[in-house]
């Protein structure tokens, strides 16, 4: 049990713990009683919280799911800055980022389910590629203008963040792979898989 006082161990097991925290059913359940995992797509995200609380309260849906979004992103953000502050090294840092969207969508608390991971991949990715995420942003914001499909426009933001951080980056600064980044893709895509497999029958809802 002596691996359990390494400090890098430690910040593995916290950030899975943190990411694990799963805000859209704590707010859902603590405003309205609803539990969101027996409606709409089943998640404990923010694309959720809005879809199954907008029929009874679409102002509080909203207010909800934005808080969801907001905090889903800093519980990878705020161990991710932490871990920064107190110098730990990028490998440490980006096995940190893959094991809070872990913690997201297989969650210790759900019996290892979760979400889809978009919100907290956000976060970490935000802290370890600023840029490539920004263009991921905007990529997301304009598919989910025009399209008004959550899960196309992640899928595509993802896309675009991957695709940019090769242009920007032969490989990722300290690391010398893209490796992380493909691991936090797989995790996200997998979760996505039923909304994929809708989307290719013309049957994924939109978000109004």
């Amino acid at each position: 049990m002596d691996f359990l006082f390494n400090i890098n161990v430690q910040f593995y097991i916290l950030s899975y713990l943190v990411g694990g925290i799963p805000f859209g059913l704590v707010f859902a359940k603590l405003f309205t009683g609803k539990d969101i995992r027996e409606a709409g797509s089943g998640s404990i995200g923010a694309t959720n919280v809005l879809r199954v609380l907008k029929e009874t309260n679409p102002a509080l849906a909203k207010k909800l799911a934005i808080l969801t979004v907001i905090l889903d992103a800093l519980k990878g953000i705020v161990i991710l800055l932490i871990a920064k502050i107190i110098g730990l090294d990028i490998s440490t840092l980006w096995a940190i980022a893959v094991f809070s969207v872990l913690g997201h969508c297989y969650s210790p608390y759900l019996k290892f389910e979760g979400g889809k991971g978009v919100a907290t991949g956000a976060g970490v990715l935000l802290v370890m590629l600023p840029i490539e995420t920004l263009i991921a942003f905007l990529t997301w914001f304009v598919v989910g203008k025009v399209l008004k499909i959550s899960s196309l426009s992640s899928l595509l933001a993802l896309i675009a963040l991957i695709a940019s951080s090769y242009v920007m980056h032969h490989d990722l600064e300290g690391i010398q792979t893209h490796a992380p980044l493909w691991m936090i893709a797989f995790i996200i895509v997998y979760k996505h898989i039923p909304n994929i497999v809708r989307l290719f029958q013309g049957k994924e809802s939109k978000v109004i």
